[in-house]
């Protein structure tokens, strides 16, 4: 038989949603910030740290939990992005206007880069053919 109130119990889902505008919201910043905190302690012993560690002292355990934690006592909050047009916007005031000329070149780039790949394999297989060991094919 399940208790009523049989859920989260800490911090309160209520108080949760009081600090972001929707659940989506909500659960996208829980799990961002606990991805977060897996990948620090998962390089704790390697020295390096580059990731965040936990902003609340905490009994949990999982991830997740001490990022609802965190949400709860306001050390994570949910930022809005800037509209897509705003950000060009920004970007070209502190880097100039990139000319689409730069864009087709480096889409140009990306073919070509494809085409010296697919060539190499084709001549390693071919060199393969000439030393007479046998190709698998799919075709029967």
């Amino acid at each position: 038989m399940s208790r009523p109130n049989d859920s989260m119990i800490y911090p309160k889902v209520e108080d949760l949603l009081a600090r972001v505008d929707s659940k989506f919201s909500l659960v996208t910043l829980a799990a961002y910030r606990a991805r977060q905190i897996n990948s620090y302690f998962n390089q704790l012993g390697e020295g390096l740290g580059h990731s965040i560690p936990p902003q609340v002292s905490s009994v949990a355990r999982k991830p997740l939990s001490i990022a609802f934690e965190e949400i709860a006592a306001d050390k994570i909050v949910k930022i809005d992005r800037l509209p897509y047009e705003d950000m060009e916007l920004e970007a070209a005031e502190i880097f100039g206007e990139i000319p689409d000329d730069a864009v087709e070149v480096a889409e140009v780039a990306e073919v070509v880069e494809v085409a010296e790949v697919v060539s190499a394999v084709e001549a390693d297989v071919t060199e393969e053919a000439a030393d007479g060991s046998e190709i698998e094919s799919d075709e029967q």
